[in-house]
């Protein structure tokens, strides 16, 4: 079984409908809430089916987990557990940068440009 360690929690499985007030509403019940956050796709605004509910104490968040991990929410099974500590995300490549790729049609760093016909 899950136990909540911490006050922040992970939703997943969350039906893509599901507004933070809904959530709120839901978590609410096994105490007071610091904050809830739905994440979103950032060009189309649409949810990316999970998000985070932080509890004020460490006691309701397990009390949370224990209550809503695999129930249902308007047909889905929720996930509900531990949030794992923020990772900081490394640079992406294929831009239009010096790191090469992206638009030389994908051959990357260190290995020329050229097309069929300079072999001849």
């Amino acid at each position: 079984m899950n136990q909540a360690s911490n006050k922040k929690l992970y939703v997943g499985s969350l039906p893509f409908s599901t507004t933070e007030e809904e959530l709120h509403e839901l978590f609410s019940s096994f105490g007071p809430i610091s904050s809830v956050r739905i994440v979103t796709d950032k060009f189309t605004g649409m949810s990316k089916g999970f998000g985070f509910v932080e509890m004020e104490n460490a006691d309701d968040a397990r009390k949370a987990v224990e209550g809503l991990n695999g129930k249902a929410l308007s047909g889905r099974t929720l996930i509900v557990n531990d949030a794992r500590p923020e990772q900081p995300r490394a640079p992406r490549s294929g831009g239009r940068d010096d790191r090469g790729g992206g638009f030389r049609g994908g051959r990357g760093e260190g290995r020329p440009f050229h097309s069929r016909r300079d072999e001849r």
